[in-house]
């Protein structure tokens, strides 16, 4: 507890209790590294104290999570009493993009530059 007695909770330590990552340690450098955000202000220390109402921007698997706090809770608990403690934002992903449409390829195979040969009519 605080001097103001909201409660609170370390943002390693809440995030490994929503399930966001596997260990304490792997939230605890993502924070170190700067890649979280708590009500749009950057988060440089794992210790940084979050309460019910916070808002947590951090990139997770290719795409970057919004979650608002909704609860702290006191242990890392099964999958459904971690998904009580926050609300997801993230916009939906549209399923029509394919995410590999827009890589670009590497080196062309002989049969395609046969058929660009083709095309180009220099054969």
């Amino acid at each position: 507890m605080s001097e103001t007695g909201a409660a609170t909770l370390r943002l390693d330590k809440w995030l490994w209790h929503a399930r966001f990552f596997k260990s304490r340690g792997l939230a605890a450098d993502l924070a170190k590294s700067g890649g979280i955000r708590v009500d749009g202000t950057s988060v440089s220390k794992p210790s940084r104290a979050i309460s019910v109402g916070a808002l947590l921007t951090f990139p997770k698997d290719d795409e970057v999570r919004i979650i608002k706090v909704l609860g702290l809770g006191a242990r890392r608990g099964p999958a459904p009493e971690a998904q009580a403690l926050y609300e997801d934002l993230t916009p939906a992903r549209d399923p029509y993009i394919d995410p590999l449409e827009h890589r670009v390829g590497g080196r062309p195979t002989k049969k395609d530059r046969r058929d660009m040969d083709i095309l180009k009519g220099s054969r």
